[in-house]
């Protein structure tokens, strides 16, 4: 697709990469035009077309991510030794690296 003035117009991408040591990467990917910058409409469509993408990629994350926190639950489980754990922390931490304090 051509602009107006001849040339092709720029391309946004969103993308998010999950990568971990004990579960397969995933990556979602969505591609924008680049509105005309002085284009009041195009801009406007553009950021609610990008609003969208986010709660969008947002659900998909969170669909793996859950998705990988029962297999991890399945395979411990399974696992030589059943450790007793804070579901609740677990859940909400899930995916990020947390630094205990000492304090407690």
């Amino acid at each position: 697709m051509a602009a107006s003035n001849g040339t092709t117009p720029k391309e946004h991408v969103l993308t998010a990469t999950y990568t971990s040591d004990s579960n397969e990467p995933f990556s979602f990917s969505q591609s924008f035009a680049a509105p005309d910058a002085s284009n009041v409409e195009q801009r406007s469509k553009y950021l609610g077309d990008l609003r969208a993408a986010v709660v969008d990629t947002q659900e998909k994350i969170n669909k793996e991510l859950t998705a990988r926190m029962e297999e991890d639950k399945a395979r411990d489980a399974t696992g030589p030794e059943i450790v007793d754990v804070d579901e609740a922390k677990e859940e909400e931490n899930y995916g990020e690296e947390v630094v205990e304090d000492d304090d407690e």
